[in-house]
């Protein structure tokens, strides 16, 4: 057996050991800095008392993983940004107790040096200009640090009124009111406009204006209660749960059913070190990842995907699994239809453009001759409410059409190319009707990637980011790769060609790829997804093979998988994943070695 064909199998076995007992994947989210500063300020906020184990053992951890130079990243593998330290800093300044005073100390110093002094009102304006129009963490942030008293005494004077009452219109009219936040922080907008109303009740408004907008308050407490989901966790994310504790008890509103299911949810999702992931699990994403991987056996005859399906016992259990995560009804967030699949299998996900098409294709390698007509009918659905999706310049945004002014409610190569896969893959078994609709997709979509494409052949994703690309932070490695397997897949090869040659160009000295070719360090999870990419090509052959052979070696045959921060999550958010270099590992092994073998 060839050293290849071993770290396949080993990997294999890797990645197949991580199923849970019910046949899918959970996977594990890295644990997040950001998500215990902010839990930490939730819980105190509510009750420091009834909480004080777990508000002092959130401190510790904080303390325990501070970076070296007194700052803090998302994880504890991330490079310390302003964002998370002020949080962090905040924080334990509040509740920190003296055991953190050093801590604190060398925080204040990273964020002096990084902004200039420690004004309230120059951290305010670092803060406003790393996001931009985007007010979705940049309120956020401003708020709990004006909670926590290190915006001085006149704190909420540097947070921004966001306009909940404005919560309470058709949802289908907020792009006309260019909302600065996106279609998954409503309930932020809810609970920290509110917040924020409060705090500032005696400035401006005057009377007549605090006396309209206290009026509207009872309907839009009714809109956010009933729009929590049955975990308690908005997004299953404890930041987000979080920020909407916090101002929900500065706003007077310590006993509302909301939060006091938020805090079950930040009770119920704390790890045993006292810390909180970013988010409670991918598990949809994970397992629609691992399916792809282990089922799909490439034919480079057919530029498609011929079913292995030896390779996965349980396949009944988790096609049922993967069909019951389809959503049925509306989605109280986003207002989207029935149709689409979230990141999680828990009742706080949103469906969207990329677990969407994800589930589509691990439906189409988990069918076989038998299978009932349930699952065309599930694919047909979710190909209509990708089709819904699309926005005006033909691209596919994340979470819903029609917001738009902001990043993730805008058109991205990357989910644009993974919803052209999808729709291409089922087209042959579909109705008349709903094949016209994936060609005008098709064809809209094409458009839109092709003007994306840039003048060097790359395109940029929107989910995935390159910390150590420390001017802009993208990955074309990963946006070119996603954009690369879908035009080889659809047969559009002029654009196809340039995209290949980005990755062949970008390869690392080392054999491997990371975001930028030798200013970046070669990852498992790029490195796999551009072997994969590039597989098909003759012309990338000597690419491939050393990209093979890196990821052999990084991997330790296929028994090692070290995870890197490549994700790029909500707004300058990092996160990494254990699933994705075992899930991406595999792929490109199975890629690799089938076109090798029919070389």
């Amino acid at each position: 057996m060839s050293e290849a064909s071993e770290s396949l199998r080993n990997a294999r076995a890797a990645l197949l050991s991580e199923r849970n007992p019910d046949a899918h994947w959970t996977g594990e989210l890295s644990t997040s800095a950001l998500s215990t500063a902010t839990a930490l300020v939730a819980l105190g906020s509510v009750d420091p008392d009834k909480y004080s184990k777990e508000v002092a053992k959130a401190a510790k951890w904080l303390v325990d993983y501070q970076n070296e130079d007194g700052g803090w990243g998302d994880t504890v593998k991330s490079f310390s940004n302003i964002s998370t330290t002020l949080l962090c800093w905040s924080a334990l300044t509040k509740f920190g107790g003296s055991e953190s005073g050093g801590a604190i100390a060398r925080a204040a110093n990273w964020i002096q040096d990084y902004v200039g002094s420690l004004d309230p009102s120059l951290i305010a304006e670092t803060v406003k200009a790393r996001y931009g129009k985007d007010r979705t963490f940049s309120v956020p942030i401003l708020m709990l640090c004006a909670i926590c008293g290190t915006l001085g005494p006149k704190g909420w004077g540097h947070v921004l009124q966001l306009p909940f009452q404005l919560a309470v219109f058709p949802r289908k009219w907020f792009g006309m009111m260019r909302l600065p936040v996106v279609s998954y922080a409503l309930p932020a907008l809810i609970a920290i406009g509110y917040a924020r109303f409060r705090q500032g009740r005696q400035g401006r408004q005057g009377r007549r204006g605090h006396q309209r907008q206290s009026r509207v308050w009872p309907k839009v407490s009714k809109l956010l209660t009933s729009i929590q989901p049955a975990s308690g966790g908005f997004l299953e994310a404890a930041p987000l749960t979080s920020f909407v504790t916090m101002a929900l008890v500065a706003a007077g509103e310590k006993d509302h059913p909301v939060a006091k299911k938020a805090v079950e949810f930040l009770l119920e999702t704390v790890r045993p070190d006292g810390s909180w992931p970013i988010d409670t699990n991918l598990a949809t994403w994970a397992t629609t990842l691992s399916i792809k991987s282990l089922l799909g056996k490439p034919d480079p005859t057919q530029q498609g995907w011929v079913p292995d399906l030896t390779l996965l016992d349980q396949r009944e259990e988790l096609l049922e699994w993967l069909l019951g995560q389809q959503y049925r009804e509306v989605h109280p967030f986003t207002d989207t239809p029935p149709g689409g699949w979230a990141w999680t299998d828990l009742t706080g996900g949103v469906p969207d453009a990329d677990d969407t098409p994800g589930a589509l294709l691990a439906l189409h390698l988990l069918r076989d001759e038998k299978s009932s007509e349930s699952i065309r009918e599930a694919a047909g659905k979710g190909i209509v409410w990708l089709a819904g999706l699309q926005n005006r310049d033909g691209g596919i945004p994340t979470f819903c059409k029609g917001w738009g002014a902001l990043p993730f409610d805008r058109s991205s190569p990357d989910l644009t190319a993974h919803t052209l896969r999808a729709m291409h893959a089922w087209y042959p078994e579909m109705d008349p009707d709903l094949q016209e609709t994936i060609s005008e997709v098709r064809e809209k979509g094409l458009c839109y990637l092709f003007r994306e494409q840039r003048p060097d052949g790359s395109w940029v994703p929107l989910w995935f980011g390159n910390q150590h690309r420390l001017k802009d932070e993208e990955n074309p490695t990963y946006g070119t790769a996603m954009v690369l397997r879908a035009l080889d897949e659809l047969g559009e090869f002029p654009q196809a060609d340039r995209g290949a040659q980005w990755l062949m160009d970008h390869q690392n000295e080392d054999g491997g790829w990371g975001s930028l070719k030798n200013e970046t360090p070669s990852t498992i999870e790029e490195t796999a997804l551009a072997v994969s990419a590039l597989a098909w090509r003759a012309e990338a052959a000597e690419a491939v093979a050393r990209g093979r052979n890196w990821l052999i070696a990084a991997t330790h045959s296929g028994t090692e998988f070290e995870a890197s921060p490549v994700g790029f999550y909500f707004a300058r958010l990092w996160y990494f994943e254990r699933a994705y270099p075992i899930v991406w590992t595999v792929e490109a092994l199975t890629r690799s070695e089938v076109v090798s073998a029919n070389a």
